[in-house]
């Protein structure tokens, strides 16, 4: 690809974002490949210092480019207002975590260049005999990028920036899943499976090649760093804490008054869930006494496959009642599949976004975790969540409509909190609109709300190692710990205690993501009823929908204006 800028040209912010776009493609292949670029299929991203160091570069060239493309004439209009400033706000916060050295530190059950390198294949095309090939050429990359992942982690250890030993042990755990220890075949082999006979011996020579990778990786972080890092603290503290929260929340927090927020969530949802408790169970002593009870007497789905085709009618579902009421959706976007998610996985459902060109549709996956029953209560408001009308019809619209845009504000420079608080409006707007129809699904989406409201508290707690207040009904005025994170966690929820384990795994893996699901959808929310308050009784929802929905990714700073302007 190339949109090369030319030097000196008359361009402006728009231009500089989609040539950026292109520019990171060269770089990071696996991107490119969430994008839907065809060229990108047979190659990997570069994850050693020096790759990091190229994209940090880019980075750079690009805020320059972008400040002459300010002062040029028309670069003042809304639209390329907008842009400049999410461009501004994205490249300079990723600047800012690169050289803290986030990168070579960068070990998560959930997010990582590990994770990356084989989530790619996934969403790689494989429709065809090229696409295969393709694949195998991919595959046969994996050595390379691991061993550039490797050098960042070497080079992390020796500037005594290490990754979290409760971290490392984690992925050595996922690794040992992923190549097949006990089995005798691993992911990779699973995935080629599938592949052309007329490719059969490549698909699996080049399959064994890309398992090797992950057995000397498994092997160097079981027997090398993480020796070299026990000890090291699970909890960033908060000089990092506010960085990567920058990076995630695309604005600077009072994280004091955001635990408060947190709180003050964790109180409201407390009492609204033991009305609720009340209904399905009337015995129980705590809503979640209630909602085990759900687990085993209440709505379930049996079967895996039977559950990705309900999970499927969900949606469906959802879209014929919304589409034309609440929202108004081009027939690409009412496209979207039900999926369950490779083995391996950490333990929560997830939403991968269509390619620019919709040729590859948005997916929902969910990670089944040995289970083969699965109770309706939770599925139903996270399907609301990963799918419609949550992630799906964000970023599928993004998508949509990324030609009055530019590319970049529809894929690459997609803030977290922005999209994770959009899906978490989604389920509140569900139940706004009624679709939670017995005590139990509502129940459900009520403990799905105070799992979000408690990684404010326990995120930002833990890592900035707070007290907690004395009106807590949990350890009043001791200090977070990891420990004491986990056994709040699994005090408060209705999820397994592997799930809770996994949780708090990604909390100290992602330190500052977590929190933009709640936040997020407090600025959603303060957004919308700005509007509805200078509309008055004008107010229309949906076309309010279409428009927020239409205005590409924004950091939490710029979004309520936005917002309350529509």
């Amino acid at each position: 690809m190339s949109n090369t800028l030319a030097p000196g040209g008359d361009h402006l912010p728009r231009q500089v974002a989609d040539a950026h776009v292109d520019a990171l493609v060269d770089l990071d292949p696996i991107t490119g490949t969430f994008l839907g670029v065809a060229e990108s299929s047979g190659r990997l991203t570069d994850f050693s210092p020096a790759g990091q160091e190229a994209m940090a570069q880019l980075a750079r060239t690009t805020l320059r480019r972008l400040t002459e493309a300010e002062a040029r004439p028309g670069g003042d209009s809304v639209a390329e207002r907008r842009c400049a400033r999410l461009l501004r706000e994205r490249l300079t916060a990723e600047i800012a975590v690169h050289e803290a050295g986030e990168g070579l530190r960068k070990v998560s059950n959930l997010s990582s260049p590990l994770h990356q390198v084989r989530g790619v294949f996934t969403i790689t095309p494989a429709d065809t005999d090229d696409d295969w090939a393709a694949i195998a050429r991919r595959l046969r990359a994996v050595p390379d990028s691991l061993a550039g992942y490797r050098a960042s982690l070497d080079a992390g250890r020796e500037r005594k920036l290490p990754a979290g030993p409760r971290q490392v042990a984690t992925v050595v755990g996922q690794l040992d899943e992923w190549i097949g220890a006990g089995t005798g075949r691993g992911w990779f082999a699973e995935f080629t499976a599938a592949g052309p006979e007329r490719l059969r011996g490549e698909l699996t020579a080049a399959a064994a090649v890309a398992t090797g990778a992950l057995v000397e990786l498994r092997d160097w972080l079981r027997d090398g760093y993480a020796p070299a890092v026990e000890g090291a603290p699970d909890i960033v503290g908060r000089d990092r804490y506010g960085a990567l929260a920058r990076y995630y929340n695309g604005t600077d927090l009072d994280l004091d008054e955001a635990y408060a927020y947190g709180w003050s969530e964790f109180h409201r949802l407390l009492a609204e869930m033991r009305t609720e408790a009340e209904k399905v169970l009337p015995s129980a002593r705590t809503p979640w006494e209630a909602l085990a009870w759900c687990d085993k007497h209440g709505e379930a789905v049996e079967g895996v496959e039977e559950t990705r085709q309900w999970l499927q009618s969900l949606m469906d579902e959802a879209i014929e009642a919304l589409d034309g009421t609440h929202f108004e959706l081009a027939e690409r976007v009412r496209r979207v599949e039900s999926r369950i998610a490779p083995p391996g996985s950490a333990a929560a459902p997830y939403y991968t976004e269509p390619s620019l060109d919709f040729s590859r549709p948005g997916r929902t996956w969910l990670p089944t975790m040995g289970e083969t029953r699965f109770p309706a209560y939770d599925l139903v408001t996270t399907w609301y969540h990963e799918g419609v009308p949550g992630h799906h019809l964000q970023l599928a619209q993004w998508a949509h409509v990324a030609d009055t845009l530019s590319r970049y504000q529809t894929t690459v420079g997609t803030v977290s909190a922005n999209a994770e608080g959009w899906a978490l409006y989604a389920e509140r707007l569900m139940d706004e609109l009624g679709f939670l129809t017995t005590a139990e699904r509502r129940l459900g989406y009520l403990d799905a709300q105070m799992h979000r409201a408690i990684r404010v508290v326990v995120d930002i707690g833990m890592h900035l190692e707070l007290r907690i207040p004395g009106d807590s009904p949990f350890r009043p005025g001791e200090r977070w710990t990891p420990g004491l994170a986990q056994e709040f966690l699994a005090a408060h929820s209705s999820r397994p205690a592997d799930y809770v384990e996994s949780e708090i795994i990604r909390y100290q893996g992602m330190a500052g993501q977590a929190i933009g699901y709640k936040l997020g959808e407090r600025v959603w929310l303060q957004g919308r009823e700005a509007a509805r308050a200078r509309h008055g009784a004008d107010f229309d929802l949906k076309a309010w929908h279409m428009a927020a929905l239409s205005q590409g990714s924004l950091g939490l700073d710029d979004l309520l204006t936005e917002l309350s302007a529509l």
